[in-house]
């Protein structure tokens, strides 16, 4: 077995990534493992320092982003310490490789008044589909979760005033409902029940009944949203944007912000405070005698 293949084995059976992380560092090492057989007939471990910079360089020549070159970088980076923790490799070669400069993307988010328009002014059909399309909008906005949270929530994740998530890592966090999301998701779960009796404990299934699953739920989103606003970006993500950015202009603590969206550090959550910003320069644009 090729030390690629052990180290995807120890992310996923000892680190308990995610499969989609585990996809992500494949795809990543695949390439280079590919790279470095073509243009230099060595394997990974043998790899130099100048020969990932040379890699690098390919990569910005076929235009890849700098955003996607840093991210191949971060897996060398973790590959190459389990190398050398295993002992196979002295001294990591990542060191003295420098990736390209990421230039900051703000996030898109909708405006509050098209979000205001979405539970307002669209029209949800009065059966059990339309109360369920509505109540994953309003989990989406209320509480920041991810689409791979959402969909694996169960009737019992819903606490007496939160809702437990399990986020990246299998990590559980409980964020806070309002009384009112709560007495929504029962009425919810009440009609789920009368409509699909055998149905499983998840607490969001599809039209058959059966488990919700990611493709389903991002169709959805991107509907109703191109009911209310024209941005490029319509997704359960721009929606977790959303929530961040809503709470952080109506003045909620960035701190309290990174417990309920389960960022690692605070680093993350501060991307959007770059909105709040620019909300601010515009309105003193506007409002400035002198500017």
């Amino acid at each position: 077995m090729s030390m690629v293949n052990k180290f995807l084995e120890y992310l996923e059976f000892e680190k308990r990534y995610s499969k989609h992380t585990i996809v992500s560092y494949k795809t990543d090492l695949l390439q280079f493992q590919a790279y470095l057989f073509v243009v230099f007939d060595l394997s990974t471990e043998d790899a130099t320092h100048v020969m990932i910079r040379s890699w690098m360089v390919t990569l910005v020549e076929n235009g890849i982003s700098s955003r996607t070159i840093n991210r191949k970088k971060s897996t060398l980076q973790v590959f190459y310490k389990y190398l050398k923790a295993k002992v196979l490799i002295e001294e990591s070669p990542m060191q003295k490789v420098v990736a390209p400069k990421v230039e900051k993307r703000l996030p898109h988010y909708v405006k509050k008044q098209d979000m205001e328009s979405l539970f307002s002014e669209v029209e949800f059909t009065n059966d059990f589909s339309g109360s369920r399309d509505r109540l994953i909008l309003e989990l989406f906005y209320s509480t920041g979760m991810r689409l791979s949270e959402l969909v694996e929530l169960k009737e019992v994740s819903v606490l007496e005033d939160s809702i437990k998530v399990l986020g990246k890592r299998n990590k559980e966090r409980v964020i806070p409902i309002t009384s009112v999301m709560k007495a929504k998701i029962i009425d919810y779960i009440r009609l789920k029940r009368n409509e699909f009796p055998e149905s499983t404990q998840s607490l969001f299934v599809t039209d058959k009944g059966e488990k919700l699953y990611q493709k389903f739920v991002y169709r959805k989103v991107k509907q109703y949203l191109s009911l209310v606003t024209s941005q490029g970006k319509k997704s359960p993500h721009v929606l977790r944007h959303t929530f961040a950015t809503h709470m952080l202009d109506n003045g909620a603590e960035l701190n309290a912000i990174k417990e309920m969206l389960g960022h690692a550090s605070l680093s993350a959550t501060q991307v959007y405070t770059h909105n709040s910003i620019e909300k601010l320069k515009n309105v003193y644009k506007q409002a400035h005698p002198r500017s």
